[in-house]
């Protein structure tokens, strides 16, 4: 290298890295989600797609940098700091602040809670950046947003989102971005709104300023699956499950027909705006030889959704009740119901159980202990230990391949930040809920009929000595 070509490099501040990086630079499209491992440059490379813009349009650029925490944002703020002072910028703390040379202003903000997102209504930006937009357990503050991108001065307004698997937002980030396209690089088209997104894939491998100790520790830290899920971006892995115990391999079976003997309820969690939840249950006696006696078999469930992550249906009490009886009608025998204790509660007008229970759907509350108290087993580990088993391994707990809303909902549940011991609330624990109500309901086995063997030939029971059993076997 020459001395013109080292005093250019040393001039440069920072370059984006061949691949990701660059594709992030130069991408056209309105939404772009950025990641999915650690390591993958997410924080460099939406910095620079700023100071790129910022460069172009000058004071006409206007950003906004939102992560979930304050903690969170500090990082992102002395990176830029880093990677903007020498280019001239400055920076003010209250409000967190990076204004460029040329006059375009990045300003940072945290939104601790969704409502937060309410206080940026009426701003105007062209750019919009949500750094680890998984640890946001819904995509509602970071939509509300989306109405912030507009320019009176013909600048491309463009939002730009990062993230890894895991974190309470993983379901919902997995389907909006991973899903419709898993190996990226593919422009979806919004049948609703018209706007189009595009996952761009980052890899560890695709960071060349990291060597192979940083893998080194990342494999250190932690299970073959969350490292799995850091180095190579596997959505399929849930980082952090509150449930790891659950394997889709032992306790999701092909829908089948159930013996009519086994006792049946179901169980609700209600909701309105967000979703409820009724699932349906049998208790196995252990006639069947692959399902263990005392098993709970999840065999059909109704989630009340739109279909958009945590968004409800807004059905009345006796909509609800209505398309419960009608699912369960031809289930044999009496169906009984638990549900969450808050149905039973009214405030000058019938309570939610009692409009129920005048359409034919009738419940008695369910115990909501969540955690352990006082000696004795919480809910959620009364549903850890259905799915670790029994003694000799077998699941006591089991959910139909139909039952997708809570295979794809329970696995996800992630810890609460401040009460390791239960779920993170914020995230999308509907069937969750009511699982729990399910298998803290103490429910019953029904055991099979006994079989009568047949008598020899001239020899009657007593019962079919009575006239009326003779008539009707066609011996008088």
């Amino acid at each position: 290298m020459d001395a013109a070509a080292r005093a250019e490099a040393a001039s440069v501040v920072w370059r984006p890295q061949p691949g990701p990086q660059t594709a992030l630079l130069a991408c056209p499209v309105f939404e772009a989600f950025f990641g999915g491992a650690r390591g993958g440059g997410k924080t460099d490379g939406v910095l620079g797609e700023w100071a790129v813009h910022a460069d172009r349009y000058g004071a006409a650029a206007i950003g906004l940098m939102v992560r979930r925490t304050r903690v969170e944002l500090a990082e992102t703020f002395e990176r830029a700091r880093a990677l903007f002072g020498p280019l001239g910028a400055t920076f003010t703390a209250v409000p967190m602040r990076c204004v460029m040379p040329g006059g375009a202003r990045l300003t940072f903000a945290y939104l601790e809670r969704d409502a937060d997102a309410e206080g940026y209504q009426g701003h105007s930006y062209t750019r919009v950046y949500v750094e680890e937009a998984g640890n946001f357990p819904s995509p509602a503050p970071i939509m509300k947003l989306f109405a912030t991108l507009r320019s009176g001065a013909g600048v491309p307004c463009r939002i730009r989102l990062t993230g890894n698997p895991g974190g309470p937002g993983h379901q919902w980030v997995r389907a909006r971005y991973i899903d419709p396209a898993p190996l990226g690089w593919q422009v979806i088209r919004d049948d609703r709104t018209g706007l189009e997104r595009v996952y761009i894939p980052s890899r560890v491998t695709d960071n060349r300023h990291l060597g192979a100790d940083y893998v080194s520790r990342l494999k250190a830290a932690g299970s073959p699956e969350l490292v799995r899920a850091w180095l190579e971006g596997d959505w399929s892995v849930i980082a952090g499950a509150f449930f790891p115990e659950f394997d889709a391999g032992r306790h999701i079976i092909a829908p089948r027909a159930l013996p009519e003997h086994w006792q049946r309820f179901r169980s609700l969690d209600w909701g309105s705006a967000r979703p409820f939840s009724v699932g349906w249950w049998a208790v196995s006696d252990g006639t069947l030889p692959d399902i263990a006696r005392g098993a709970l078999v999840r065999y059909r469930e109704w989630y009340g959704s739109t279909g958009e992550p945590n968004v409800g249906l807004r059905l009345t009490a006796e909509e609800v009740a209505t398309g419960i009886k009608r699912r369960e009608a031809s289930d044999p025998g009496q169906v009984l119901g638990v549900a969450d204790p808050a149905i039973f509660s009214s405030d000058g007008g019938p309570s939610i159980a009692e409009r129920m229970g005048r359409a034919g759907v009738t419940f008695k509350p369910a115990d909501n202990a969540r955690v352990a108290r006082m000696g004795a087993l919480g809910g959620w580990d009364q549903v850890r230990q259905r799915l670790k088993g029994d003694a000799e391994g077998q699941p006591m707990m089991l959910i139909f391949a139909t039952c997708v809303d809570a295979i794809r909902t329970l696995p996800a549940l992630q810890h609460d930040g401040s009460r390791p011991e239960d779920v993170d609330t914020e995230g999308e624990d509907h069937a969750a809920d009511e699982i729990r109500y399910a298998c803290m309901s103490r429910p019953m086995m029904r055991d099979a009929p006994p079989v009568q063997k047949p008598l020899p030939p001239g020899v009657f029971r007593i019962a079919d000595l009575r006239p009326e059993r003779a008539r009707a076997d066609g011996r008088v």
